[in-house]
Formats: C-alpha cells, structure tokens, sequence
C-alpha cells in the first residue's frame, strides 16, 4: 500500500465514521439517560433516507403511514390507560389531540407537497419533521411503563422493537432498494485526494450537530438537566426533573439524529428497509468503545470504526464487517478488567 491509496483509504474511513459518530452519540444519549440500549437506531436512519428517496420520485413516502400509525396506537394507549383510571373526558381529549396533532400536520403537509416534488432542501426538511417524531412515540409505547425495569429487561425489549419496526418498514416502504443523489455534485482536488461535495457536507453537517450538542449539553438549563438524569435519576426527580421527559427529549434527539444520518449517508449505499441494522451495529460499536458513558470516546470509537472498515474492505473486502465487529472483542475484554460492575437492584 503507498501513501496515495493510504490517504484515500483514511478520507473514505473519516467519512464513514462521522456518520458512525453520529450514532454512537445517539445510543449514548439515550442509554446514559433512560437506561435503554437502543439497538433500533439504525431504522432511523433506513427511514430517513427511505423517505427522501420517495419524495424525490414524487411519491408520499410511507413514513406517513407509519407516523399516523404509531401516534394513533399511542393515542388509543393513553386513553385506555386514562379511563381505566377514570380521568375527566376533556382532559384525556385534549391528551389525544396533542398526541395526534403534530403527526397528523406534518403527514398532511407530505401528502400534498410529495407530487409537486418541491425543493431537496425542502424534501430534506420534510423528512426530519416526518421521522422525528417517531422517537417519542417508540419511547411512549415500548419503554414509558417499562422506565424502571432492568437493563437486560430493556435490551430485550430494544430487540423486539426492532424486529417491529423492521417489519412495519418492510410493509410501508417496500423490498425495494433507494439511493438518493448527492445534495452537491461538486468535486475538489486536495493533493492525491478528491473531495466530493456530498463528503464535505457530511464533514460539515456532522461538525455542526456535534458543536450544537456540546453546547446544548453544557450551555443549556435542559441539556444540564439530562446530564443530571444520566448521573443520578433518582437524584434528578428529588430535585424536580421529570426523568420522563427527559426520556422523551432524549429519544426525539435520536430520531433526529438518525435520520439526519439517513440523509447524509442516503447517497453513498441503497437503502432497503433493513439496512439501518447493520449500520446502527457499527455506532453502537462506536458506543461500546465509549463504555456507553463518554460521548468525547464515542467520537474517537466511531472515527476508529469507520478507519477499521475502510481498510478491512481494501484488504478483504468480503470480511470487512467481520474485521470491524471482531474489533470490539479486545474492547469489551479490556473493559471486563477495568470497569467496575455494582449490582443492579
């Protein structure tokens, strides 16, 4: 290998791994707050490209479909829930309004804007407001009532829900496969490296997200208050936070984050409904580098990841998923010796 084929290798394995990054700071968020290892994150990512891909063949996408079903499954949920425990009609109306409002704006914004095939940016757009809210809606019918269960309770749960939501992705998208076009087609010459646009707009957008988190987290009375969650829980509700909201809030983020991620790695691979799996495993690899703690380790663990891969593929291409998973073995030996494990009660 000269230097030349070297530095392409590490551009392609940065670029990846900005991606990964991404992710891995999302299962962080949500398992250093609720306690849940969320292995669908990947479907975020499978339905935000999906969606993309549909609005740009002028077709309402079926994240639609699947919106309007998950908030009206939450919906019917809360309101058996309220009458069993016989609240006022009004109050559990306006709970249901609230609940199916949002969904039903923005599912209706989609099916009119889809045929006229507006703007990519405004597809683009679209897309983060039809997946979004998808988080809190999988946190309100899978984990909600589950808030205090144990970690391997959670997990076991994150598998169903992923096998659930790659099955309704198979029913409303299809097995057919997508790829979207680049938002810049622009190439750069930097030495022996060219620079397409879309991968300065990964660097870009991923740059932006994990500056706005920092500041978010660190500057921001909220985000203080899910790093107060993520600390100590029964701490935080002592002193007033809603662990449930912060439950909430930290899933929203996810889904935004994943189908951010959707979007910006849509033209690099096809999408079909179950590719978020593999490629929410590899942020959770990233995840798991950081102890599921450290989203500065995350970072480090996903550049890893994606280096790992890019030159795994140039070596033995048809091994290179094999390559980036057998790498967390070493990980989780090394953690097996140093990290403390304290009962869970």
């Amino acid at each position: 290998m000269d230097p030349t084929i070297a530095a392409i290798l590490s551009l392609d394995g940065v670029t990846n791994g900005a991606v990964y990054a991404l992710l891995g700071i999302a299962i962080v968020l949500v398992f250093t707050v609720t306690r849940v290892i969320f292995i669908p994150q990947g479907e975020f990512v499978a339905f935000g490209a999906l969606t993309l891909a549909m609005l740009q063949a002028g077709r309402v996408p079926g994240t639609v479909w699947l919106l309007l079903f998950m908030a009206a499954a939450v919906a019917v949920n809360d309101t058996v829930a309220a009458l069993r425990t016989r609240r006022h009609a009004r109050q559990v109306a306006l709970e249901a309004a609230r609940t199916l409002g949002l969904p039903v704006i923005v599912s209706a914004a989609a099916i009119v804007l889809a045929p006229a095939r507006p703007p990519m940016l405004l597809q683009a757009a679209l897309t983060l407001a039809l997946v979004t809210p998808m988080g809190p809606l999988v946190y309100r019918l899978a984990y909600r009532s589950l808030a205090d269960a144990s970690v391997l309770v959670l997990l076991i749960v994150s598998v169903g829900v992923h096998f659930a939501l790659t099955g309704l992705g198979l029913l409303f998208f299809g097995a057919e496969g997508f790829r979207n076009p680049s938002f810049w087609d622009e190439r750069f010459t930097l030495g022996p490296l060219s620079l397409t646009g879309q991968t300065l707009i990964i660097f870009a957008a991923s740059l932006a997200l994990l500056a706005t988190l920092f500041v978010f987290f660190d500057r921001t009375l909220v985000g203080k208050a899910l790093r107060a969650t993520a600390v100590n829980r029964t701490g935080a509700r002592l002193v007033g936070i809603s662990t449930d909201g912060a439950g909430t809030l930290s899933f929203t983020m996810a889904a935004f984050i994943g189908a951010a991620s959707g979007l910006l790695i849509g033209p690099s691979t096809t999408m079909f409904y179950d590719s978020g799996f593999l490629i929410g495993l590899k942020g959770f690899v990233a995840a798991v580098f950081a102890g599921l703690t450290s989203f500065s380790l995350a970072l480090a663990g996903a550049l890893g990841v994606g280096l790992i891969e890019s030159f795994g593929s140039f070596w033995a291409s048809a091994f290179k998923e094999v390559i980036v998973f057998t790498a967390i073995l070493p990980v989780l030996l090394a953690r097996s010796f140093v990290d403390r494990h304290p009962e869970e009660h």
